[in-house]
Parts: C-alpha cells; structure tokens; sequence
C-alpha cells in the first residue's frame, strides 16, 4: 500500500500490474525470486534495475517528482522520518503480525502482543496531539510509511481500536482513509496477467 501511496503521489507513469500471490506470474518471479510485493520494475537508457523494498520504491518515486512535498526537507527532517518507520516496520510489525495471526506465532491470543504495539500508538498519538501529521504540519513520508500498518492494527478489532483513548490517533487514521488519495490507490485492478478465456 505505501509504495502504491507513493507512486501515486509522485504522478510519476508507470504500468500497475496486480499479481494473485497463488498464482504468481512468471516473470514477476523472474525479476524476484523471493516472489512477494511489491515488485518495481525499472528500464532505461542505464539499463534495467527492481526494487524489491516499499521503502526503496517510495524514496525512488518521491526523488523523482515530489509534487506534495512528502520528502523530509532537511536531513534532521529525514533522519527523525526514518526512526519512526524503523520502528514501525520493526517492533511495532513484529507484534502486529503476532496480534493479527496469533496461530503462526504458536500464540493462543495476540493480546499481550496488541497490548505492545499500543505502546508504540499512544506514542504516536502524543505527537499527533502536538502537530496535525507525523510528518509535521503536512501529510508526508513517514504518514504515508506508517499509516498502512495502523490502519491493519485498527481493522483486527475495531470496537477494541475504537475504544481506546487515541483520539488524535484515531483522527488522523480516519482522515487518511477518508481521503482522495486512499481512494485513488485502493481501486481495484484485474490481475495480471489476464486469466486465459475458457476453451
């Protein structure tokens, strides 16, 4: 989703191709062996390169058009952007992937691991309550980065989410999902490549 965030706001061309991981293509899995997305296929006079990370695929995007600004302007600016997404894509993932499937993890319940992400979310709700984005006073990079996994988080139970004390939180999630641009990037694309027709 935040690669799809991205390219979306960088307006920069590009072919969306939407893989049924079941039924991976086999020249997504020729480009990436590891056969999970997202995938960035990149060709040019330089040759050809893949992006294999959602980070990559949004720094890449952002760096080469960045109409709203979601790029940290300064490199104190950056490096406080990529401590929050570190430890979004690290501890906060760990324990929403354990609240979310329990079962994988040998858990009888992700309780104790939703009661750890939500220390990681009343500290991003203090500073949602002192400045109307993460990334400051506009929507941005880290927003984009870390809103995603929030909003699984929110969606594993919302009558629990919705009881929480997280107004500035939940605000912020709620105007994110209400926006144009999720809208945009939530529309649904027939998968690639199209299913042969029946003989």
């Amino acid at each position: 989703m935040r690669a799809r965030l991205a390219l979306h706001a960088s307006a920069v061309p590009h072919e969306h191709r939407e893989v049924v991981l079941k039924n991976k293509p086999a020249h997504m899995l020729a480009l990436s062996p590891k056969g999970t997305v997202p995938v960035l296929w990149l060709r040019g006079a330089a040759g050809e390169s893949v992006l294999e990370q959602s980070l990559d695929i949004m720094r890449w995007a952002l760096q080469q058009h960045d109409p709203g600004g979601w790029w940290p302007a300064t490199d104190a600016a950056l490096a406080e952007a990529m401590a929050l997404i570190a430890h979004n894509d690290g501890p906060f993932k760990q324990h929403l992937d354990r609240y979310k499937y329990p079962n994988r993890s040998g858990l009888d319940s992700g309780v104790a691991d939703r009661g750890a992400a939500a220390l990681w979310l009343h500290t991003l709700d203090a500073r949602l309550g002192a400045q109307a984005f993460l990334a400051g006073a506009h929507f941005g990079l880290a927003d984009a980065a870390i809103a995603p996994f929030v909003r699984q988080y929110a969606h594993t139970d919302p009558d629990w989410f919705a009881a929480q004390p997280w107004r500035a939180l939940a605000s912020w999630l709620a105007a994110f999902e209400g926006s144009a641009l999720f809208a945009a990037i939530m529309v649904k694309h027939p998968p690639w490549p199209a299913p042969s027709p029946p003989l």
